[in-house]
This record gives C-alpha cells, sequence and structure tokens, in this order.
C-alpha cells in the first residue's frame, strides 16, 4: 500500500515515525511519502517538506506567514494528488491537517487521522466536522472515545506513545557527570520544540531558577533549532 503522512511539528514527526515501522511491521512493502522530519525519514518515509517550515505558533505568528501557509497547503494538495495514495494519515497539526482532511475527502482519498485535534479543548462543535472528513480517527486519550461518541462517531483509543518510549527509557547514570552536574536536585527546563515559544517561555524559566539557589537547572534543547538560540537566551 501506499501510504502519506502529514506531521507539522517535532512531537508528530516522533509519533509518525514511530508508527511508519509499525505500518511496516505488517506492510514490509509499505510506499510512505510525508511531510514532516528526520524522524519520519529515517523510518523509511520518502521526505517531501520539513516541518521546520511549517511550525507556526500563535495567532501574530500564523498571521504573519499566511502567504507561506497557504502555498505550503497548495503545494501539499498537488503533490497529494499527483501520487494518490492508498490512505493519507494525518498526525495531529489541526489547523493544517483538517483542511487537508476536507481537500483529501472531495478527492476521494481515504483518510485516517492518529492522534486526534484537541476539539474538545477549543471547539467541541468541530467535531462533527471531523466525523464529515476523517473515515477513521485515532485517539492517544482514553476519554476521547466518550467525547466523541456524544457526535455519533465512533473513534479508536490506541494508547499514548509517550508511555512506549518512557518504558523504553534507559537512563545513563552517567551522564549527570559529564555535564557537570553535582549532587544537589536537578530541575529540567523544557521550553518546547519550536523556536517562538522558545524564545517567550526559555526567559521566564530562567528567570525563575533565582528563587530556587538549592536546586541546579538543565535546559532541555531539540536537535532542529541551533545551539546559537539557547546561548543567546541564556546570556541575557
Amino acid at each position: 500500500m501506499t501510504y502519506y503522512l502529514i506531521a507539522g511539528e517535532r512531537s508528530g514527526d516522533l509519533h509518525g515515525a514511530n508508527l511508519i515501522r509499525a505500518i511496516r511491521q505488517h506492510d514490509p512493502n509499505a510506499n510512505c511519502r510525508a511531510y514532516g522530519g528526520e524522524q519520519m525519514e529515517a523510518a523509511g518515509a520518502q521526505l517531501v517538506r520539513h516541518y521546520r517550515q511549517m511550525a507556526f505558533m500563535g495567532f501574530l505568528e500564523v498571521a504573519k506567514n499566511l502567504g507561506t501557509i497557504r502555498q505550503i497547503m497548495r503545494e501539499c494538495q498537488v503533490d497529494l494528488l499527483a501520487h494518490r495514495p492508498d490512505v493519507l494519515i494525518l498526525i495531529d497539526y489541526a489547523g493544517f491537517n483538517l483542511r487537508m482532511a476536507r481537500f483529501a475527502k472531495k478527492h476521494s482519498i481515504r483518510v485516517f487521522y492518529y492522534i486526534s485535534p484537541k476539539v474538545w479543548a477549543w471547539n467541541p462543535g468541530r467535531a462533527r466536522n471531523i466525523k464529515a472528513s476523517v473515515d477513521r480517527l485515532f485517539t492517544i486519550l482514553p476519554f476521547e472515545t466518550e467525547f466523541f461518541a456524544r457526535y455519533d462517531y465512533k473513534i479508536e483509543y490506541v494508547g499514548n506513545p509517550l508511555l512506549d518510549a518512557l518504558a523504553d527509557f534507559r537512563p545513563n547514570p552517567g551522564f549527570g557527570a559529564t555535564i557537570g552536574l553535582d549532587g544537589r536536585p536537578v530541575v529540567a527546563l523544557l521550553p518546547g520544540s519550536r523556536r517562538q515559544e522558545i524564545r517567550a517561555m526559555l526567559p521566564v524559566m530562567l528567570a525563575a531558577t533565582r528563587l530556587f539557589p538549592l536546586q541546579q537547572f538543565v535546559v532541555g534543547t531539540v536537535s532542529n533549532l541551533p545551539g546559537e538560540l539557547y546561548d543567546n537566551l541564556m546570556a541575557d
């Protein structure tokens, strides 16, 4: 079968990569084409566009880049029709992917949605739109099954992939020493995976560390953004 996957941010790239590997276990000849990142590419997908070109956050940032977003969507629609996959798999990233779902449905392409949009939090009525455009919906939160049932939409709960990642994680006992940590309690600062949110969140987090002199802090970084971004914010 041929699969077309769309993920618009780092977390979607991670979950998409795990999904591709699972698909290949059941379909060794799977042909995967994707909007995503390095992890989906490493899992075997042909990468069309990297998510770093799509990860806009917040009303102002989206408004400033509306022309770019529309261009990317038109390109994606053209590419989707050119390859006409057996199924389009959408991963989170609701603003872009719900529009792609409607487009694909209009052109008789099956649509699966993995990690359903959080419409229960920001617009419950949009559950009807999802039902109209999505053939199968897979959720990672158990209570969403009951939520979508109110709209007569039977969905499939598949469990949270982060739990699998945590179960497989094996800590390195010597890691702290390699970055100069001592015996004090360690607090991780996790400002996000997108440039805009890191610029907004990390200075606030760093300011808060001054209130806790008995702890030591470590900043979690992401490989898809340059180290200079963190260095500059931490130097201010």
